[in-house]
């Protein structure tokens, strides 16, 4: 009978450590979540400061092209909004909407000699298109962390802790199609 119960409180304390183990590894998932928001955090910031000086440059050239320059910064405002209250669907759209309006400048100022030739101008343009580059790898290591996650509180026996623990699904970070089109310089160039 004394083996009996040293079996059992040995599959006890297996089943327990186990349990521990899953647990762990939700709580991992969900930091790995965070921390990966927080380096998209760290560059939106960045970029936010940086976009006024440009837009305040492209001023000093682009006297008929106020619509493209408020464009910039009304999306600007709004990415920043939506990153500060987490609305990720918000958040997305604005970024496509601030891509477009940073495409539509960039071309724009292809008519501008004087503005490309600016090296303040060449400067904010290369660190914003750097911004541009690691958002987009910072959105798909965030991308990947929150599959992860979801992935792994749907899956048996995760589920059982995660629904215990109340470990829910992250939302992804995504963009509308509109991003990933062509920008119509030939339009831009045309609407003038």
């Amino acid at each position: 009978m004394s083996v009996f119960l040293f079996i059992m409180l040995g599959i006890l304390v297996l089943l327990l450590g186990y349990g521990v183990t899953l647990y762990n590894n939700l709580v991992a998932l969900k930091h790995r979540v965070a921390q990966a928001w927080s380096n998209i955090e760290v560059l939106l910031k960045q970029r936010h400061e940086e976009l006024p000086k440009l837009v305040a440059t492209c001023q000093e050239y682009m006297q008929y092209e106020q619509e493209t320059l408020e464009q910039v910064i009304r999306a600007r405002n709004r990415v920043s909004s939506a990153a500060d209250q987490g609305d990720l669907a918000a958040l997305g759209e604005a970024e496509t909407a601030l891509r477009q309006g940073l495409g539509n400048l960039f071309a724009l100022a292809e008519n501008y000699p004087d503005l490309k030739a600016n090296e303040s101008f060449r400067h904010l343009q290369s660190r914003i298109s750097d911004l541009e580059n690691g958002i987009a790898d910072r959105r798909e290591l965030y991308n990947d962390a929150v599959n992860q996650n979801n992935i792994r509180i749907e899956q048996f026996p995760d589920v059982i802790i995660a629904n215990f623990f109340k470990f829910g699904p992250k939302e992804l970070l995504d963009f509308s199609d509109e991003e990933t089109a062509d920008v119509n310089i030939k339009g831009l160039f045309q609407s003038q």
